[in-house]
């Protein structure tokens, strides 16, 4: 994401940037369900999903409001352990992505019903290493797989939204195993609803947790 020393200067061409980089995004609502999915678990138990597109600020803002989430970090995966740190990840050089960790019931929402999520409000599966107004490999899309079930779902869904040509451009969304993930210091943890008013957040995170509420309204809370 931009440095805060930067963004009083450049919140004007955050929102055209933003603007331009919706062109190869479907419409919200026409993203479908899942055919290839896991079943809701007959009983409550906790899993984990790690996604990647981005700046991790908005897509944990936008899975904190999902039902059947516990929880969600930012954080850091991709890369080693050494390297964990914002910083350091900001050079791009590190191999990390920043991240989110969605721990999740699986009896009340589904691998699937969280991919669903992932590309039609989180983010944008057409822009390579890039998300709106932040460039780098740090910021590419990109869903880490934690068993063969979730892999398998993954590439049949993006498979599947390739097939119907959902986007205007191909999705160029990575799917690989999860080695490890490193939570991000506590200050960009819950940044969106800490910080409100950042222009940042205004205009690039903000309307994602909307389009949440628009177009999935019975998976928003």
């Amino acid at each position: 994401m931009l440095k805060p020393s930067f963004r009083g200067v450049l919140a004007v061409c955050v929102v055209l940037v933003g603007i331009s980089c919706t062109r190869g995004r479907a419409e919200t609502n026409t993203i479908p369900v899942a055919t290839v999915d896991a079943t809701l678990a007959a009983a409550k138990e906790e899993q984990k999903a790690v996604f990647a597109g981005g700046c991790f600020w908005g897509i944990q803002a936008v899975f904190q409001h999902v039902k059947g989430v516990k929880k969600a970090t930012s954080g850091y995966s991709g890369g080693a352990a050494k390297t964990a740190e914002y910083e350091v990840v900001s050079t791009g050089e590190t191999g990390h992505a920043e991240s989110v960790e969605v721990r999740y019931d699986p009896s009340q929402i589904t691998y699937g019903q969280l991919l669903r999520v992932f590309f039609s409000v989180a983010h944008d599966p057409t822009q390579l290493n890039r998300q709106g107004p932040d460039s780098g490999t740090q910021y590419r899309s990109e869903v880490f797989y934690e068993n063969d079930e979730q892999k398998r779902i993954a590439e049949a869904y993006i498979h599947q939204l390739d097939q119907a040509k959902v986007f205007a451009k191909p999705i160029v969304t990575q799917v690989v195993p999860l080695t490890a993930f490193y939570p991000a210091e506590g200050y960009h943890q819950n940044y969106a609803s800490r910080h409100p008013d950042d222009p940042y957040i205004v205009y690039n995170d903000a309307p994602k947790v909307e389009n949440l509420k628009r177009f999935l309204p019975e998976m928003y809370r």
